[in-house]
């Protein structure tokens, strides 16, 4: 008997949080959204630029005093500018 193939598809772990509202359950980018990090861990092209310059205008819009970490683990690549 053969072992499965391997999933191209990778399921996200998920963070339950109790607050005063009540529960909320969270995938890591959205707790990380929360704490203020944008992490870029893809080849840069087009999509993933627009994707962190919106998290990025999108945090600065909701508290811009406050500072915003940003993670690049990215083997290059390119966009349009």
């Amino acid at each position: 008997m053969r072992p499965p193939a391997p999933s191209a598809r990778y399921v996200l772990p998920e963070f339950t949080e109790r607050t005063t509202a009540g529960a909320r359950t969270l995938d890591p980018y959205s707790k990380l959204l929360d704490e203020r990090i944008v992490f870029l861990g893809t080849q840069l092209d087009d999509t993933s630029a627009n994707n962190v310059m919106a998290q990025l205008l999108h945090l600065e819009h909701a508290a811009p005093e406050r500072d915003i970490s940003l993670y690049i683990n990215s083997p290059g690549g390119s966009f349009t500018p």
